[in-house]
């Protein structure tokens, strides 16, 4: 088997011993080439160089949730095939890792490998569904290029604390969850419209859902995790589904605790619920459109302002190893 590990230099949990020992196993299993990323959207390039070379059969990505994203575009690039496509595995090591998790793989790096090893030898994969995000026809964001997401997107609140939470990153703070849970309580405070959202949803064939501040997109469950507990934002969301949408219209300091008490306590088979929340589960195509420019993440990549957002769930887009 010809194989590319993707590796992450900064992987917030892996040392760079713990690396060597890593590529060793892996290398003695396959034909492995190991190459260290050196600038943002480089492990995007990797990724799409192997999709076109015709010759790699598996793409390994050692990171974190980000290095899986760039990864994934990469190797969609042209669209998917998961037929023709490299098949994808996931060695764990950002702080969250929240892709390899939902599927079910160890949060350790050494133990995801072994798990790895053994689906390998045992020719166990799955085909998953992906998200992708593009700009709107007729919006002036419609020159934004698309991008696919694995497991989570938002426009509005979220998309503003994973903004908050990478300034701090580049300040030398270390990603945490109570930093997250600081910049939450920050975005909060200054959010200018918690009381009156200006998000649309639409889709076709359906009344448009108004007026929301928050809105969550959910690949799969569960949407992210404190620690080792999961939290579930669209409990049925699913690799074998389309795409789930969670919606707040009320951000009060009444609604927030009601509402983050909610998330706290979620399960898979229950998430948020009440008369300001909006659920929504397997959908194919939605667009939201904000009236004023709101922050949009990917994956925990905060990606700037837009105004118009067209999300597509795609079935079957990427075969991965577990």
């Amino acid at each position: 088997m010809r194989a590319l590990l993707v590796v992450n230099p900064a992987a917030t949990t892996t040392s760079a011993r713990t690396r060597d020992v890593l590529i060793h196993a892996l290398a003695s299993e396959m034909k492995l080439e190991a190459v260290t990323t050196e600038y943002r959207g480089h492990a995007r390039d990797l990724g799409r160089q192997a999709a076109e070379s015709g010759n790699i059969d598996l793409v390994v990505a050692l990171g974190g949730d980000g290095t899986v994203n760039e990864v994934v575009n990469g190797l969609l690039h042209a669209g998917p095939a998961p037929e023709q496509l490299p098949r994808l595995a996931v060695v764990p090591g950002g702080s969250t890792n929240v892709f390899a998790r939902a599927l079910g793989l160890p949060n350790d790096a050494v133990e995801a490998t072994g798990a790895i090893l053994d689906a390998l030898r045992e020719g166990s994969e799955r085909t998953v569904g992906m998200g992708i995000a593009s700009g709107t026809p007729g919006t002036e964001d419609e020159g934004v290029p698309a991008r696919w997401f694995t497991f989570c997107a938002g426009l509005g609140f979220d998309a503003g604390v994973v903004g908050r939470v990478e300034q701090q990153r580049e300040r030398g703070k270390k990603s945490t969850h109570a930093l997250y849970l600081r910049q939450v309580v920050r975005q909060f405070l200054q959010e200018p419209n918690r009381r009156h959202g200006t998000i649309t949803l639409e889709q076709p064939g359906q009344d448009p859902v108004t007026d929301l501040v928050l809105s969550i997109v959910c690949n799969t469950s569960p949407w992210t995790y404190l620690g080792n507990r999961p939290v579930y934002a669209s409990p049925k969301a699913s690799f074998d589904t389309g795409l789930d949408v969670l919606g707040l219209s009320r951000m009060s300091t009444v609604a927030v605790a009601r509402y983050g008490t909610q998330l706290l306590a979620s399960s898979p088979e229950r998430g948020p619920h009440g008369k300001h929340v909006t659920s929504l589960h397997d959908l194919t195509e939605f667009t939201l459109h904000s009236k004023v420019p709101l922050p949009l993440q990917m994956d925990g990549d905060h990606l700037g302002l837009r105004t118009s957002v067209t999300f597509t769930g795609v079935r079957r887009a990427l075969r991965v190893i577990v």
